[in-house]
């Protein structure tokens, strides 16, 4: 994570760059050796790569650290003894980076074909981007789900989901990790026939360390239950929500990834047997589960032969044409070496599609991965390692981020670029904004197989997106060898926290270590449904925190001291039931994105404050409903960053609006209508002058 370090150290330096010329000299050695790291990262080892990122981490703590003083004692006031104390200390830091750039030199000694493999792929990673960029139709054909020798048990399970028995059934697809059962469980899931077969149809991913909780909001999501409420109402609940949603009605229930027949116990009741053809799917790795679940038929997934491996490695790499005679012996050599898994060949393919297609440098691949499948399952370890060592430095930290996310989750796009954007892991492209960069990104590691499609919108373009879990427990062991992210899943896990830079809880903690300062911290994602109880004291502890994304917390007021301490915010999201933002919000001039749900009666609106005006750098603004006021100050900066937002009540589109916000994208609003509503003061008229809009709902 040397170059993620660099590179959001950079970005740190540049916002005070106009302040001396020492800090000009230390942005220039930073960027010398990004572009080094960027140029040959096979010619920095283990060892020295971390004193980089040891180094990078101390600089942009200390001055992110002196910029939120200022801006907590106002801007100005304490500029000179802020500089004064700046430059000595970052005087330190650039005789460690110019020492580290000197012994830099000496340390080569990595072997010449790794390197050539390495450099191969940093010089061709531009024409793929283009490649990818340019062409959509050639993206979204090599995204499909490649369908090798699964056609007859396509056929099969179908036949059983369709067949003239209407009592309840269960069907199991049984076979050991990476083989296929849940790529073959979502082509039969999305199959238009299907579709319109059933009346319902929802899909919850169980996972060995499963919550019912998640499960009944999974499934009833599915359905379109979805809402923020939905994840703060208790079991019975949403038990007896699912029930009502499903009696009476012909449904698929798909149960990917079963691990223990407890989870079937905890869920089958809620499933009614109404004598209509209902049918509900199980995925699992254990004979076991499928036959306590009383399995009416059970497929065995098959390894594929090698004639089917081939053909699949085949068309990951070369699409329609021929696989030259010269790669056959090193590429049989490779799917040989898969035994015959599916998901091993397919990231096997991602990487070789993407390096020049030589004999040297598939042989070298051949080489590497040939202890890393077992014909017990795989172990998917040293594949996942080649693959990252693979990546393009600016890809890493992009990958290893979607560690962050919990086991079986679909993670939607929009939110995931968002969180990139304000992480600061995207680099600046002229003409093109920060989220199509971040969306080229995705592609990059979708193509590699690395991250997997799950849903596309109506207009083709990817919804949702998720890591295999085969490939989620090497991505996470990665994150933590690089201190990059720490995964809390239980109160123990709080003492995994070592200097990582990003933390995600998976859980709702019973407690915070509020006694504890990790200013080391820049993101906490928490992903646990639950009243915010002690999580506001600990946040307050991560001074220098720039992502907090808390949407499924509730906080039971207003969290101002959020808005008033924690300055160098980005990415703000989470739920409160209060209904006014406070004028402090202004503080928060770095803020990109702003997400603050509350409940969804009609009467709950947020009231804006007219500081929001003053955040330059606000790119989404989405809440559950709110009233946003213009300011009649002619002077006010325009909001030139703006893209999103949403969900905005009653407002009036003046000319003079839309100069404050030239660059909208995606437009939500709503209006209140009545026999004495006039319509034309809301200036319907002016929506032409919008032109970049890409989206607007208007209800």
């Amino acid at each position: 994570m040397a170059y993620s370090a660099l590179f959001s150290l950079i970005q740190s330096l540049e916002q005070i760059l106009s302040y001396k010329s020492e800090i000009q000299r230390l942005h220039e050695q930073a960027s010398s050796l990004l572009a080094l790291l960027d140029d040959s990262p096979s010619k920095f080892n283990k060892t020295l790569e971390g004193r980089i990122r040891g180094v990078a981490y101390q600089a942009q703590d200390i001055i992110e650290s002196h910029m939120s003083n200022q801006i907590l004692s106002g801007i100005g006031s304490r500029r000179h003894g802020f500089l004064s104390s700046l430059r000595n200390r970052m005087s330190i830091v650039g005789t460690t980076i110019t020492s580290i750039m000197f012994d830099r030199r000496s340390d080569m000694h990595t072997p010449k074909l790794q390197i050539h493999v390495l450099r191969q792929l940093i010089d061709q990673f531009d024409s793929v981007l283009a490649q990818v960029s340019a062409s959509p139709s050639r993206y979204k054909s090599s995204n499909k789900i490649t369908l090798v020798e699964i056609e007859e048990d396509l056929l099969k399970i179908m036949d059983q989901l369709t067949k003239s028995t209407s009592r309840l059934s269960i069907i199991s697809i049984v076979g050991v990790g990476g083989i296929g059962k849940t790529t073959l469980a979502r082509c039969i899931y999305d199959d238009p026939l299907i579709e319109e077969y059933f009346d319902i149809r929802a899909w919850t991913t169980v996972s060995c360390e499963y919550s019912l909780h998640k499960m009944l909001i999974d499934l009833l999501g599915s359905i379109g239950h979805f809402s923020v409420e939905l994840g703060q109402e208790s079991i019975d609940k949403l038990e007896v929500k699912l029930h009502k949603s499903l009696k009476g009605r012909k449904y698929l229930i798909v149960m990917d990834d079963i691990w223990d027949t407890k989870a079937w116990d905890d869920v089958r009741r809620f499933f009614p047997d109404d004598n209509n053809g209902s049918r509900i799917i199980l995925t699992t790795r254990l004979l076991g589960v499928a036959t306590y679940a009383e399995s009416s038929y059970i497929h065995h997934m098959r390894a594929l032969s090698l004639s089917g491996s081939w053909n699949l490695l085949s068309q990951k790499v070369f699409g329609e044409t021929r696989c030259p005679p010269r790669l056959e012996e090193f590429g049989k050599e490779i799917v040989n070496n898969c035994h015959g898994h599916p998901l091993a060949i397919v990231v096997v393919g991602g990487l070789l599609s993407t390096i020049e297609k030589t004999p040297e440098l598939w042989q070298y691949v051949s080489e590497n991965i040939s202890l890393a499948i077992t014909g017990s399952g795989g172990d998917f370890m040293e594949i996942l390692s080649l693959s990252y060592s693979h990546l393009p430095q600016h890809l890493k930290a992009c990958f290893l981020y979607m560690g962050a996310f919990p086991k079986g989750k679909e993670i939607h796009v929009s939110h995931l670029i968002k969180l990139w954007v304000a992480e600061g892991f995207i680099k600046p492209v002229e003409d093109k904004s920060l989220e199509e960069v971040a969306k080229e990104y995705l592609k990059d590691l979708i193509d590699r197989s690395l991250v997997l499609v799950s849903r596309h919108s109506f207009d083709g373009e990817i919804k949702t997106c998720s890591i295999h879990d085969m490939l989620l427990d090497p991505c996470t062991l990665k994150s933590s060898e690089e201190h990059f992210l720490a995964i809390i899943e239980r109160d123990n896990d709080w003492k995994k926290i070592s200097f990582q830079r990003h933390v995600s809880v998976q859980f709702h903690p019973l407690v915070y270590p509020i006694r504890v300062t990790h200013s080391f911290i820049r993101s906490l994602l928490h992903f646990g449904v639950g009243i915010s109880d002690e999580l506001l004291p600990f946040t307050m502890n991560l001074r220098l925190l720039r992502v907090l994304d808390a949407l499924l917390v509730t906080f039971d007021e207003f969290p101002v001291e959020i808005v008033e301490k924690l300055v160098n915010l980005k990415y703000l999201a989470f739920t409160c039931p209060e209904r006014n933002l406070p004028p402090s919000i202004s503080n928060l001039c770095n803020l990109q994105t702003l997400i603050v749900y509350g409940d969804l009666s009609p009467e709950h609106i947020f009231d804006l404050p007219l500081e929001i005006w003053e955040l330059p750098q606000l790119r989404h603004i989405i809440l559950s409903r709110c009233i946003l006021q213009v300011p009649s100050r002619l002077w006010t900066v325009p909001l030139k960053n703006l893209q999103t937002l949403a969900n905005v009540y009653n407002f009036r589109f003046t000319k003079r609006v839309f100069r404050l916000m030239p660059n909208l994208k995606k437009l939500v609003v709503s209006y209140v209508y009545d026999s004495r509503t006039i319509w034309s003061p809301y200036y319907f008229s002016h929506f032409v002058h919008l032109l970049q809009l890409e989206t607007l709902k208007c209800y």
